[in-house]
């Protein structure tokens, strides 16, 4: 029970670390300084710990991941739309 109560506080604090980034690029329109390979390299890893959060089905590391990708694809979103 502790351990996955360990995950899932992880899981809420490097989710949330994406929360400022996300909003301070949405609320400026601009993603100058976002790199895209590092999202997109990013983005592939957050998959795989996705994938294999299914395979040894632990919820917080589903749960994280889901949530992870969702913050980065829209970072990846603003990098493309917002050309500035």
């Amino acid at each position: 029970m502790y351990t996955e109560l360990l995950g899932y506080i992880a899981a809420i604090c490097t989710t949330a670390a994406f929360v400022p980034q996300v909003l301070k690029t949405y609320k400026t329109k601009s993603a100058k300084s976002l790199s895209l390979g590092m999202f997109l390299l990013f983005t592939a890893g957050i998959i795989l710990w996705l994938i294999y959060g299914f395979i040894i089905n632990e919820y917080p590391i589903i749960a994280a991941n889901v949530v992870t990708l969702i913050l980065a694809g829209l970072l990846i979103y603003f990098k493309l739309t917002y050309k500035n």
